[in-house]
Formats: structure tokens, sequence, C-alpha cells
């Protein structure tokens, strides 16, 4: 039962990473955990307060898409922070997480009602696994296991890889990146890792292992993979140095006042597509698991007023809904319909 926390790297393995300081990673800009009027005590009680719409009344509408007959570059939200993209032939998984909840154990955090559809077993195979960071909600150990026979290569940020190989994965597939460190992919494909304003662990021990955005560009299209991160002056350092992305795949929930540097409030979402330059953004981390105390839909309410003052495009698919780079789709407000 305890492998499902993964293994600490050896120091000697990440120390000569700039950003790897005295005995842990660090953020490019200064950055609190929690405000000091937050203890554990508050927010034990704030997470059993009760709050009805924490999770939604109805089951989470979702549909399932045959991700394996499709032709053009396309990306499928599976919900939560996961999603599929068949970008330039390739397919290609970001952050799997089909256990049913996020946490280390089975009864904590639970996926909401629907939005769990896609397991596994949908996948017959996969080019290319990118993890952002080791975090439950995006590191999963069970699906992992499952998902091991049908994955080609897994590229990951600085540290992760010690968790994989402890977990049984084949070293020789494990492609580790420090921020600003890129991978030739295939002939096609360039990965970059580039920086997030986060933390990480699985234990009790944080920063141990790197948390990092992507940008993933083919020779057509280029599209950042955010991860969880804060708001910080890095999204308009990537944006200068990568210019417009065709998609930004940007969080915009579980945030609070009490750990405001380490996850985004909607509105800072949308600025932040604006620092990358995204000609579209799509706001995940929001619709399937509730890691704060929010209303369940209070985030993309929110993302989408401050998107539409702004004049800014986006796309709020219903989980596994996959949208066509070549084609426009239909933005609806599936959630206001339940």
């Amino acid at each position: 039962m305890f492998q499902i926390f993964g293994n600490n790297p050896n120091k000697v393995n990440v120390q000569q990473s700039s950003n790897f300081k005295n005995g842990a990673f660090n953020n490019l800009e200064p950055t609190v955990m929690l405000t000091e009027e937050a203890s554990l005590l508050k927010m034990t009680k704030d997470f059993i307060k009760v709050n009805k719409n924490r999770v939604p009344k109805a089951l989470i509408p979702s549909v399932k898409t045959d991700l394996y007959h499709q032709t053009d570059d396309t990306i499928t939200w599976l919900g939560h922070s996961s999603y599929h993209l068949y970008f330039s032939g390739k397919h290609i998984l970001v952050d799997p997480v089909f256990c049913g909840y996020a946490a280390p154990f089975s009864f904590m955090i639970k996926a909401f009602e629907g939005s769990n559809i896609y397991q596994a077993n949908d996948f017959e195979m996969i080019d290319t696994l990118i993890l952002t960071h080791d975090h439950y909600d995006h590191l999963d150990y069970h699906t992992l296991l499952k998902l091991k026979p049908k994955i080609k290569h897994i590229y990951c940020s600085l540290g992760l890889a010690s968790h994989l190989i402890y977990w049984g994965f084949d070293a020789k597939k494990i492609h580790e990146l420090d921020w600003w460190q890129s991978k030739q992919i295939d002939d096609e494909l360039i990965l970059t890792a580039t920086p997030a304003r986060h933390f990480s662990g699985r234990g009790i021990k944080r920063a141990q292992t790197l948390w990092s955005s992507f940008v993933l560009e083919s020779s057509t299209r280029k599209l950042f993979l955010g991860g969880d991160s804060g708001y910080g002056s890095h999204f308009a350092v990537i944006g200068n140095k990568f210019g417009e992305f065709d998609l930004a795949i940007l969080e915009c929930g579980q945030y609070n006042e009490k750990w405001p540097m380490i996850h985004m409030e909607p509105e800072q979402t949308v600025q932040a597509s604006i620092d990358l330059g995204a000609k579209i953004t799509l706001p995940v981390h929001w619709g399937k698991f509730a890691l704060a105390y929010h209303d369940w839909d209070e985030p993309i309410n929110r993302f989408t007023k401050s998107a539409t003052d702004l004049n800014r495009k986006y796309i709020t698919p219903q989980i596994g809904e996959s949208y066509s780079f070549d084609k426009a789709i239909a933005t609806k407000a599936w959630w206001k319909e339940m």
C-alpha cells in the first residue's frame, strides 16, 4: 500500500539543477504555500464545513469519444487536468487520473458522479505520456500501472523518474526535463519544459521533484500545457520567448485566499492567457474534484465572464468532447443546463 507514495530522487540526480537550492526545488518568485492566518485546524474546519455546492447536485454530462479514429489535430478533455492530444499523428496523454479519486486513499476526494467515464482500457497505445508534477490529482499510481504496457515514451519534470522507476517503469522510456530544456520527440514535435509557480510532494516532504508547464510545438502549431501554477511573471516570459500559442491549457479552479500564490483565481487565468499570447484558452482543473472550498462551478463561471469581458476566445468542452484545431466548435455553458 505504501508504493502509492512513490520514491523521492537521490539528491545527486537533481542538485545540479539551478532550481534546486537548500535541499529543495524553488519557484522563480518568492512563493508562500499558505498565508500566515491559515492553519491546519482552520483549513480542516473549512474543508468539513458544509457547502452543498462544492459538489454538483446532478450527474456531470460527458461523452465518450473514439480517440483512435481521429484525423485532425484534436484535444479531448478527460476531466480535471487530464487530456488526450492527437497531434501531428501522435497520441499524447497528459496527467491521466482515472482511479476515481485525487488522493492516496479511495475514501478521499472522490470524483464527481459522471466525471470519471474514461479508464485506462480506453487507450490502445500512447506514443507520449507527459507528466507535469507528482501531486495525486496529476500523477495517479493506479492509472499509470494499467497504462504501463501501452506507453512508448514518458516526458516529465525533473525527479519524477524516481517514482516511475520505483513503480516498475523502464528507465529507458523516461525523459526528464528541467525548466527550459527541450527534447525532440520525433521529426515533427519538440517539447520544452517551462516554469510554473507551484510545489510538489506525495508525502510530508515537499519540493523534492520539479513542477513544470510545457510547450509542445509542431511545424504548424504551438500549444501551452499549463500544469498547475499560481499567477506570476513567468507567463509573460514564456509568451515573449515562444510567441503566440494556438491553444493554452490553463488551470482555473481549486483556488483559495489561504493559498493565493500556488493556484490561480479565474481572472488570473484569463490574464495568464493574455501574457502568453494565447489565441484560445481551455480552462481545466475544475469539474471533477473538489480540492478547495468554492462552489464546483464557480471557477468556470468566473473564467467565462472575465474572458468575455476582455474579448478573449475560449473553449469549454464537456468531458470527453474533442476540439479540432481545424474546425470551429460551438462553445456552450453545459454546466448551466444541469
